[in-house]
């Protein structure tokens, strides 16, 4: 089997060598950029079909006289289903979610992401969603399209730049099939994920979007929306940018109340007393508001088709659906349930993302506003035109990505004619969730560890991509406590430092000496030459652990106006040295790729 596999590593290494020959990479890129797109369409079409069935199957296969109280208890069964196959089959027992391993990954990680992302993020979505847990199937997609762009390129020996242009287009590929809506995957791609561009990422992917877009269509045709055509009056202006502002102000309240969750979820250490505890709780939620079962796009279709007492009629106060007001109440109700219904299923266990859910809060949001103004006779506006324009403004506050969030509610309700309604309300949504959160959902936490590049700031950028066991030196003359100037004369006098770490036998940093005061022994102008180093050890300015991160570095070597600072690992052990002059190296050498970067 070794042999099988050297034998095969080696003819694709003789491969690459024939086709960087013969092929450019930019041209090689577009070829790839095909694949992963027609890849990325099969994985999403695959794993809407295998929602759709378990969701068919579990609704249409039991006896109706089971079927209401068994819903309660199916999102529990699909999170514990999902929980069981991630401890069963997945190697590092631990499933990312959702778009920030993703911008992790680019970050840290030189766009590297697991193969075994492409099978486990279609099983475990698709076990949680059509098991009704109350999340969505776009963030797992654009993962799994990710690792398959980020896998083929890696396969090929490509470099971090072209590893990373084939990572965008394999999730562009995955919304674009998620939602047949190729121009919104492409646009996600670069907002969300190369917000530092230029004209030529444009046409990987495009070609990977159209591509994915088109299996999409031929393997699973069902929209997400049916199409509608309403115009927008002028006169409903008003009332579109009071809206903006609400929903913006909600983003900021959902992307707080996921701290909070998260917080709360990160208590509990077994992982099955998570899945009871989203479990039950996810059960109660749908027991009082059924519109939380599974992602919520019926809900919404069903307010466009202009069924608006829909949402009441499935629920316990059904026999009030004609009441006006208990309608609009409820709608509120069910909208701050969605927030901690979908953050209680990812946190619990279940695998999807909150991509699905911005799209149905903001859908209810913009249905409570206006059927609310309606009720009260101050204007009549059209419900279908602000449950569209509310969940583009959504999508926008979350994700920060308005452009995303515009283009991709064109595409999948055809509402292209209300593309100036959407561009304000997405744009104001973005502009209240960035003042008063500097980062999204997907990059606070990120940012809080140090892990996200940030474009706007180019020092702090390339220090954050930078580690310590990269930029350590280590080439030092180590001296032992016990030992003497006389006794180490030889190594001191050709050594190539003028820096001398003191380290005990079982590794412990003791200090440090410099070779001016050790020439000065040595010459006899000090007294010391049998005098041990434990005794001559000096204190360093400051010292630094392996694992922290670089702008601490910086600030420290700053602050002292020190040039170099000892290393330390674990119980004091002595690692060696960092040095200015090896950071402002490989800072060079992060500003040249990152010059390279998708040129």
């Amino acid at each position: 089997m070794a042999n099988f596999k050297k034998t095969f590593y080696k003819k694709i290494d003789h491969i690459n060598q024939w086709r960087m020959r013969k092929v450019s990479n930019r041209n090689f890129i577009i070829i790839l950029a095909f694949l992963v797109g027609i890849v990325g369409g099969l994985m999403a079409s695959v794993l809407k079909r295998l929602t759709h069935f378990i969701a068919t199957s579990i609704q249409n296969d039991i006896d109706w006289k089971l079927k209401y109280s068994l819903y309660l208890v199916f999102p529990l069964i699909g999170i514990l289903l999902s929980v069981l196959f991630v401890r069963k089959f997945i190697k590092g027992k631990k499933i990312e979610h959702g778009i920030t391993p993703i911008i992790y990954a680019i970050s840290r990680k030189g766009s590297r992401l697991d193969p075994s992302n492409i099978y486990s993020q279609v099983v475990t979505s698709a076990i949680t969603v059509g098991f009704g847990g109350s999340c969505g199937l776009e963030a797992p997609v654009a993962l799994g399209g990710s690792s398959i762009g980020s896998n083929i390129a890696r396969f090929f020996g490509l470099q971090y730049k072209e590893v990373t242009m084939l990572l965008a287009c394999g999730a562009a590929a995955g919304i674009a099939g998620a939602f047949n809506s190729p121009l919104a995957g492409m646009i996600f791609a670069i907002e969300i994920l190369l917000p530092e561009f230029s004209i030529p990422v444009f046409i990987p992917l495009l070609i990977s979007s159209a591509m994915a877009s088109v299996v999409s269509r031929l393997l699973y045709s069902e929209p997400l929306f049916t199409n509608f055509n309403s115009y927008w009056q002028v006169s409903a202006l008003f009332f579109y940018l009071l809206m903006a502002v609400l929903i913006g102000l909600y983003t900021v309240y959902f992307a707080r109340v996921s701290v909070v969750v998260n917080q709360w979820f990160r208590k509990i250490k077994n992982p099955y007393n998570k899945v009871w505890v989203s479990g039950v709780a996810l059960g109660l939620m749908i027991l009082i508001f059924p519109a939380l079962y599974g992602e919520g796009y019926l809900t919404i279709q069903q307010i466009l088709n202009g069924q608006f007492n829909a949402i009441v009629k499935n629920s316990l106060f059904s026999e009030y659906h004609n009441i006006g007001f208990v309608v609009f109440g409820y709608t509120l109700l069910t909208l701050f349930g969605k927030s901690f219904a979908a953050l209680f299923t990812l946190n619990g266990g279940g695998n999807g993302g909150v991509f699905g859910p911005s799209l149905v809060m903001g859908g209810l949001l913009g249905f409570a506003f206006s059927y609310g103004i309606n009720l009260t006779g101050l204007a009549e506006l059209n419900v279908p035109n602000f449950v569209v324009a509310g969940m583009a403004g959504a999508l926008s506050g979350i994700m920060h990505a308005p452009l995303t969030g515009m283009f991709l509610i064109a595409e999948v309700t055809g509402g292209y004619t209300l593309m100036v309604p959407l561009m304000l309300v997405c744009s104001i949504s973005y502009l209240i969730n960035r003042t008063m959160l500097k980062h999204s959902i997907y990059t606070k936490v990120l940012a809080e560890s140090g892990d996200l590049i940030s474009y706007e700031d180019k020092d702090r950028s390339v220090l954050s991509m930078m580690r310590i066991k990269y930029v350590l030196e280590t080439n030092f003359v180590i001296l032992r406590p016990d030992e003497t100037p006389k006794s180490r004369q030889h190594d001191i006098i050709h050594s190539k430092r003028n820096i001398f770490p003191i380290v005990s036998h079982d590794g412990k940093f003791i200090g440090i000496v410099n070779s001016e005061y050790l020439f000065s022994i040595l010459l006899g102008e000090l007294d010391g030459l049998d005098t041990t180093f434990e005794k001559l050890a000096q204190k360093p300015n400051d010292i630094v652990v392996i694992h922290e991160s670089m702008e601490s570095v910086m600030s420290k070597m700053n602050k002292e106006d020190t040039w170099i600072l000892p290393v330390l690992g674990p119980e004091q052990k002595y690692l060696g040295f960092v040095s200015k002059s090896s950071v402002f190296n490989k800072y060079r050498a992060l500003l040249i790729r990152q010059g390279h970067y998708l040129e």
